[in-house]
């Protein structure tokens, strides 16, 4: 028993021996597994810090080549700019000494005006000074951008004279440009130039006791509403005079600066397209027969001048076309011209396009009006080859519509005689007739427009 329990004691001191050497195992086991995993993590975040620093480097590298490049745009862009403002130095140098010699000749031609045997009325200052009670400001009936305009009495005939200023320069150009316009057309929708006094830089036009389209279409004065009858005489009576110029011979003229302002209506209402000072007769394309021609420089009035001649110069008789449109919807809006292609094109959409008819015309026939507003908008397209031609297309509505209007005079209270209104002063265009803040051929403060220079598009 003794050998069995001292075999028992050795086999228990050998499994606490075994069961400590195990525990030791284990614990070793444990370390040793999580040092591995430290060294999977360092692993891990070493192969991380290595992409990084490569993604960093092809960064760094796709940087450096982006600023080479841009340093070779840079170099190229400031090579071109070197080029180009050569060449606008070149084409400035060349076109100041164009425009010198442009107004070389104009001033010869203006000095030689005096000296040459045109087909107009020639009047000495002394029968003007008499006439005009020696520019009393009794006679005087407005104030253009180049001078005075006075009512009076020549050869027994009411007339306004235009009276050039001494200091404005700009408008001896405009007074030779439009009397040798003037005194070589003749039309019944054209302002009658009777005669000049070229030495004094004096124009004398038959007198349009009605005044302007604009001032009678926003009743300035409180005049009378012109009945939608007479305004859609009016509108063909204008287009009729626009293909007038358009087709002069040898080359069209386009006149530029087309706007109610400029369209003179006498005691019956008989419209007349005035100030031709800024007309130009431009060569026709052979290449299309729409004629173009580069001006140096753009003029007009805002809301009326075509954005496509603003922009490139490029003027044409479709420049005219653009101007008509807004003079159009004028016509039958009685609304200034800011904005107003915008407000008819919603009116339309919208259906509410009667609300946009001049209020103070009850009886409006709504299809025909639409029928004028819908073309009109098609002539103040912004490009130019989408504006219809005036002679096939915009015409003949407008001569369909003035034949509606003259069967429907018997039923217009206007209609048993002619619309006369208690205006009794020449109001012409802004040269005729503006106030003060107005500038000739630029904007006119005093009606809401922007004032400032002749041309807007430089």
């Amino acid at each position: 028993m003794e050998d069995v329990e001292a075999e028992i004691r050795r086999l228990k001191l050998e499994l606490k021996q075994t069961m400590d050497m195990y525990s030791t195992a284990c614990k070793e086991a444990l370390t040793a597994k999580q040092k591995a995993m430290e060294l999977q993590r360092w692993k891990m975040d070493e192969e991380k810090r290595i992409k990084d620093a490569r993604l960093a480097e092809e960064e760094a590298l796709a940087l450096a080549e982006s600023e080479k490049a841009r340093r070779v745009a840079a170099i190229q862009t400031a090579e071109a700019s070197k080029r180009i403002a050569e060449n606008e130095a070149q084409k400035r140098i060349s076109a100041e000494m164009k425009a010198l010699k442009e107004a070389e000749g104009k001033k010869k031609a203006f000095d030689a005006l005096s000296h040459t045997n045109l087909r107009y009325r020639r009047y000495t200052i002394e029968e003007i000074e008499v006439a005009t009670e020696y520019f009393a400001e009794e006679r005087k009936i407005g104030e253009g951008g180049y001078g005075p305009v006075y009512r009076c009495t020549l050869d027994h005939t009411p007339v306004a004279i235009k009276v050039l200023r001494p200091d404005a320069a700009q408008g001896r150009s405009q007074f030779q440009q439009e009397v040798e316009i003037l005194c070589c057309i003749r039309h019944p929708n054209m302002v009658l130039l009777l005669g000049a006094c070229p030495e004094y830089g004096c124009l004398v036009y038959e007198y349009m006791a009605n005044g302007s389209l604009e001032d009678r279409l926003f009743r300035r004065g409180n005049t009378p509403p012109i009945p939608w009858q007479h305004r859609f005489r009016i509108a063909a009576e204008i287009g009729t005079g626009l293909l007038f110029l358009h087709q002069t011979r040898p080359e069209p003229l386009v006149h530029r600066d087309l706007k109610p302002a400029n369209i003179l209506l006498d005691r019956n209402y008989v419209s007349k397209i005035s100030d031709v000072g800024l007309a130009r007769l431009v060569p026709p394309s052979v290449a299309d027969n729409v004629t173009q021609y580069r001006m140096t420089a753009t003029a007009g009035t805002f809301c009326y001048i075509d954005p496509e001649y603003q922009q490139t110069g490029m003027l044409g008789i479709k420049s005219d076309i653009y101007s008509l449109g807004i003079m159009l919807l004028q016509i039958i809006t009685g609304k200034p011209p800011m904005g107003l292609t915008h407000h008819v094109e919603r009116a339309i959409e919208k259906g509410t396009f009667i609300e946009m008819l001049d209020h103070s015309v009850p009886d409006w026939p709504v299809e025909e009006a639409l029928s004028v507003a819908k073309m009109a908008l098609k002539c103040a397209e912004l490009r130019r080859k989408d504006r219809p031609d005036l002679g096939t297309a915009i015409l003949p509505e407008l001569n369909r519509l003035r034949d509606l209007a003259e069967e429907n005079m018997q039923f217009s209270p206007f209609g048993t005689g002619p619309y006369t209104s208690p205006i009794h002063s020449q109001v012409s265009t802004q040269d005729l007739r503006s106030g003060p803040g107005t500038v000739q051929s630029g904007y006119d403060s005093s009606r809401s427009r922007y004032s400032g220079s002749s041309n807007p598009g430089r």
